[in-house]
């Protein structure tokens, strides 16, 4: 039955063209631009490490002073090194790695290279295998190195394309900031989409091209980027606002837990901390401690781009508007063939028959209109790439919202389609037969 309506469909669409043009373009239209931003947002809105995400925390304390307390502030988003590095040696996690990121110049040994600057994430061991990070050739470094402060490095593919030709470079040399490194480990395409370990940079950036031990980093006296909150003199450190002791947050911390039990097991650690170093001096406010998982700590952080949101709103709302005026039109095409259809009821079709057939008719009208809409999709996404923000390279339409594209265009012309069915199978055969 469904065959014979989808092809009563086709002739209704022959024999009014304009009408059936009008009604595909309202839905191309909609469809384009809820598809466009609908894409944006999911990309941007998505597990940047699914599977793991429950299990990774970013833990934070408050070590500011106490001037402009206020009770029921947040704590502090990044931890003061002096806390980093007493956390880590701590190990109550199952991994735990403290970070920071900088730009740091590479001086190439090929004579037709010209030296350059990178992104580069100072780290600990742990980060690797707690983010998943893949690697192409060799491995991450070790506690060892971390605490021998080695001269050790892992690169990224990009870079290992550009000053190896994509070879495997394990055990070969590279200079950073003057200062040789051996490198231990290529990784293979990595970008977590947001960049959840370090929201204080880029957020949908690319990941970093050089990762070396922060112990290291901190002995070759590599240049740090992003947030900083300091309060007091950070003078009295000699290595200024970076010291171990100077009173400035700007350490990234993320520890690895197993279980909801570990997760509550830990928080108290952070109170208990956060209590012993009140008494000795150095915390001035109560214990103040969070606990985010990485969706949490994406929402705290308010990472998805406010404009992202209002643009899909506005584009549902063209979506509605759309879908408004193919009820219209659906409506006129239907009571047009008033006739027709109270010659098939008068034959014996049921009113469910001609429900089912308007809805058939609707259904492919959505269809059609879903295949220019991707087309209108995939333009506007086109669009989005030409703007000059960071994730616009990321905006394009996967598997799930290509087929997202169809389910979206059916449904939405089926929901348009109920009003006008249900006023056509109304229809009295008696009447029409009679001003036949």
């Amino acid at each position: 039955m469904f065959a014979y309506y989808f092809d009563l469909a086709l002739r209704s669409f022959r024999r009014n063209r304009v009408l059936t043009a009008l009604m595909v373009l309202a839905i191309a239209l909609g469809i384009g631009a809820c598809m466009t931003t609908l894409t944006v947002f999911h990309v941007l809105s998505g597990d940047p490490i699914p599977g793991k995400s429950d299990r990774l925390f970013y833990p934070r304390i408050d070590p500011r002073g106490a001037e402009d307390y206020t009770p029921g502030d947040k704590p502090s988003q990044q931890m003061t090194r002096y806390d980093a590095e007493a956390l880590l040696r701590d190990k109550r996690g199952k991994r735990q790695a403290m970070m920071t990121g900088g730009d740091v110049a590479i001086e190439p040994a090929r004579p037709d290279l010209t030296p350059f600057s990178v992104q580069a994430r100072y780290t600990s061991a742990d980060f690797f295998p707690m983010f998943d990070v893949p690697f192409a050739y060799g491995g991450p470094w070790n506690e060892a190195d971390d605490k021998a402060r080695s001269r050790v490095v892992v690169i990224g593919k990009s870079l290992n394309d550009r000053l190896f030709g994509g070879a495997d470079s394990v055990g070969k040399t590279l200079r950073i900031h003057q200062t040789e490194f051996r490198i231990v480990g290529v990784l293979a395409p990595w970008r977590p989409v947001p960049r959840f370990y370090d929201v204080t940079l880029s957020h949908y950036g690319e990941s970093e091209q050089v990762f070396v031990p922060f112990s290291t980093s901190r002995d070759a006296k590599f240049p740090t980027s992003g947030d900083m909150t300091c309060w007091g003199d950070s003078r009295q450190d000699e290595e200024g606002s970076t010291g171990l002791n100077a009173p400035c947050a700007w350490i990234q911390y993320w520890v690895e837990l197993e279980s909801p039990a570990q997760a509550e097991e830990y928080r108290r650690y952070l109170v208990n901390y956060s209590n012993q170093q009140r008494a000795a001096g150095r915390f001035q406010r109560p214990a103040n401690v969070r606990l985010d998982d990485v969706v949490g700590w994406l929402d705290d952080r308010n990472v998805l781009p406010s404009d992202v949101r209002l643009q899909l709103w506005l584009a549902l709302g063209f979506l509605a508007v759309c879908l408004l005026n193919t009820v219209g039109l659906l409506l006129a095409k239907f009571l047009r063939r008033a006739g027709e259809i109270g010659v098939r009821r008068a034959l014996g079709a049921s009113r469910g028959a001609i429900f089912a057939q308007c809805l058939v008719e609707a259904g492919t009208v959505g269809l059609v209109g879903g295949v220019f809409g991707l087309l209108l999709a995939l333009l506007g996404l086109w669009a989005v790439r030409q703007q000059p923000v960071s994730y616009a390279e990321l905006a394009r339409l996967d598997a799930s919202m290509l087929l997202t594209t169809f389910v979206v265009a059916i449904g939405a012309s089926l929901l348009a389609g109920l009003l006008p069915a249900w006023r056509a199978c109304q229809i009295a055969p008696a009447i029409q037969l009679k001003s036949q």
